[in-house]
């Protein structure tokens, strides 16, 4: 029989990770919003998402909608156990969402949506790191419930992956933008991407340092024999994506830096599945133990098969049509 459990693991993982840099690098752009020049230049970073950004947010449905779907038991502890961190997240992108519409029709008002804009994808970018670090630092489980309390999330190690994420997500956004831009805001854009990817990799590693320290289990993976031969695999792949990034930056590429600051990502979501494997609640629960019955894991399997390349190709589909580079009045 195959092990639908794994195919299920994988399916959600690359539906978290695609979330993660579609949406990631038009969150990235709201944070760094203010920083745009009032006028064109903030026109042309808003216009080369404009044709995506509601669209990325699809993987975030399908990320969600098949936990719940394939791992029942891990909805229903990891939701108790960062409620209030999933409401600002979709408070968050609530805001941003309208705010990106209503500054095109409420011009009278454009420095408040200017702001919300910002303020929104602040918020929702801050919130995904913070659950991500409080689903690494572990869940307290009691039976098959969560037992912690409302405040278990909040601790210095989130802290640190949500400003972690804030951080990641400018570089996406940053590098974006300078493969999308030209002139004077391609420049200032690639000015921001090397502060950006300063301040990524240096939070990059503080939670490096800090993760193998949470649990015993996570210092084994990357640290004992046999496993540190697979695991020290990538951080050697993360500082050769890195020097790439710098690169492309110093020598003016246009694509190569948004390209690297993907796969820095995709490193990254290698490491947590180093550390984490086979555990979808580190320390308590597996994901065969959080798994739907295997008629479940089926049937929903065939909807996924005919939907997901559906998806994927409107998307592939989407960014090819709007491929090129963004001027005064939209995309060339």
């Amino acid at each position: 029989m195959i092990d639908l459990t794994i195919i299920w693991a994988f399916i959600i993982a690359f539906a978290v990770f695609a979330y993660v840099v579609m949406d990631g690098f038009d969150l990235g752009i709201g944070i760094l919003f203010p920083t745009f020049a009032v006028g064109p230049e903030r026109d042309k970073a808003m216009n080369s998402i404009a044709p995506v950004w509601d669209g990325n947010e699809t993987w975030l449905v399908l990320g969600g909608g098949g936990l719940l779907a394939a791992f029942p038991l891990a909805y229903a502890i990891i939701l108790p156990a960062t409620y209030p961190l999933i409401i600002a997240m979709l408070l968050g992108l609530v805001f941003r969402g309208v705010a990106f519409e209503f500054r095109w029709r409420d011009p009278a008002h454009r420095a408040f949506w200017d702001f919300a804009f910002t303020a929104g994808s602040l918020i929702a970018a801050m919130a995904q790191g913070m659950t991500l670090g409080a689903l690494l630092q572990g869940i307290e489980v009691a039976g098959r419930a969560y037992a912690g309390s409302w405040w278990d999330w909040l601790t210095p190690y989130t802290l640190l992956t949500g400003l972690g994420t804030v951080a990641g997500y400018a570089l996406l956004g940053s590098t974006w933008l300078v493969w999308k831009l030209d002139g004077e805001a391609q420049a200032h854009a690639r000015k921001l991407a090397f502060r950006a990817a300063i301040a990524t990799l240096a939070l990059l590693g503080a939670v490096s340092l800090y993760t193998p320290f949470l649990e015993a289990e996570y210092f084994a993976r990357w640290f004992t024999m046999p496993s540190i031969l697979f695991a020290s695999q990538v951080p050697l792949l993360t500082a050769i994506a890195v020097y790439f990034l710098f690169r492309g930056l110093a020598k003016g590429q246009d694509a190569v830096p948004f390209l690297m600051s993907l796969a820095i990502f995709l490193l990254g979501m290698a490491g947590l599945g180093v550390s984490m494997w086979p555990h979808v609640i580190p320390g308590s629960v597996t994901i065969w133990d959080a798994a739907a019955p295997y008629s479940s894991q089926m049937f929903m399997l065939v909807g996924v098969a005919i939907t997901l390349p559906l998806i994927l190709g409107y998307t592939a589909w989407s960014y090819w049509v709007f491929r090129g580079k963004v001027g005064d009045e939209g995309y060339h």
